[in-house]
């Protein structure tokens, strides 16, 4: 009986713990978003420190140095070099949208004659009103909301505290990454500490392959998008082909969003099918690479996310916690699912599964 009611007290304990870090962290979410995103990059970072480490940088400050200057120096030009590229995309793009509608329209004008043909009641002036007119309102607004998120330092985040303080927590979070985990795991309980261990590997693990892997697959994959469409000379190309490779990490959201946002820009841009048809050859040899090349290799075939899972995840973490609860969406999918696992094992060894 003592044990039983000293085992319900840990229950009691831990689940309160619980409750009061989500607590918190809720309340605190609108200050948490660079430390969080310190944190993501000093985990993505520590195995090439490490390395760098190993290779003969024997301090870890240093090396810790070392890799961020590396890092500045390739993400800065090319964050400079992307921003400025869409922004002129979009400049062009709202200079021609006018033109653009004009040609759309004249794509479908004989579908809208088809379906009057086949619906005799069908109010075809009306549709070919809407496409000349709002359609090219529509891309005008579009066009304009996406000019003001690039040159007015996406105002979706705090920039300025990002810049700021991101850097700052990722030296010490990467400097100190080591040291933070052999702290903690002082502080396991004695009982478990070896379950815990377990469970944390399985979760590094599953983290390991699914976000270090596949950021890697989206960045690699958006590259290509973005310089396919570049050079077919599709507006806003870079732009969506970007974004198609970023949010790839979900199976085909990512290419079919972005094929057909492409699709629709390129009927409504060209005149001729051949570059439409150049459209459609940049995402299928971009499928190819991701399934037979990208994916294999720097994911490989089982990192323990379902896609169903991680959209839950990611639409669940956007409403909750806006952009915040997106950036840890995914690790926290990965904590609930080790966590499920091992208590469907505890489960079937369990009297009350095996009685």
């Amino acid at each position: 009986m003592a044990m039983y009611k000293r085992t319900n007290r840990n229950w009691v304990f831990w689940l309160t713990m619980l409750a009061i870090f989500c607590l918190l962290f809720y309340v605190l979410r609108s200050v948490l978003l660079p430390f969080v995103a310190g944190i993501i990059i000093g985990y993505l970072l520590d195995p090439f420190t490490t390395k760098l480490q190993k290779a003969g940088v024997k301090n870890r400050a240093l090396a810790t140095v070392l890799v961020m200057l590396i890092c500045f120096i390739i993400l800065i030009p090319a964050l400079g070099l992307l921003i400025g590229m869409i922004d002129e995309q979009v400049g062009r793009f709202l200079g021609a949208v006018p033109e653009y509608a004009a040609n759309f329209a004249k794509r479908v004008e004989p579908l809208i004659i088809e379906l009057q043909d086949k619906f005799p009641g069908l109010e075809a002036d009306k549709i070919r009103e809407y496409i000349r007119g709002n359609l090219a309102n529509s891309m005008k607004i579009i066009g304009s909301v996406v000019q003001k998120v690039v040159s007015g330092g996406f105002a979706l985040v705090n920039l300025l505290s990002l810049l700021l303080i991101t850097p700052v927590v990722a030296f010490y979070m990467l400097r100190d990454w080591h040291s933070f985990l052999g702290n903690v795991d002082e502080l396991l309980p004695e009982k478990y500490k070896d379950t815990i261990r377990n469970l944390a590997h399985q979760i590094d693990r599953i983290l390991a392959g699914f976000i270090r892997g596949q950021l890697s697959v989206c960045v690699l994959l958006g590259t290509f998008y973005a310089c396919g469409l570049y050079l077919v000379g599709l507006e806003l190309g870079v732009l969506v082909g970007f974004i198609a490779g970023l949010i790839s990490f979900i199976p085909y959201v990512g290419s079919i969003s972005g094929f057909v946002v492409s699709m629709g820009i390129a009927l409504a841009q060209f005149d001729s099918w051949g570059p439409i048809a150049q459209v459609v050859a940049v995402f299928m040899v971009g499928q190819f690479i991701e399934g037979n090349f990208l994916t294999p290799k720097l994911v490989g075939d089982n990192v323990g996310l379902h896609p169903v899972w991680v959209m839950f995840a990611l639409l669940a973490g956007g409403v909750l916690l806006g952009f915040l609860g997106l950036m840890i969406a995914v690790p926290v999918a990965a904590i609930i699912g080790v966590l499920i696992r091992y208590a469907i094992e505890q489960y079937k060894e369990s009297s009350l599964y095996l009685e």
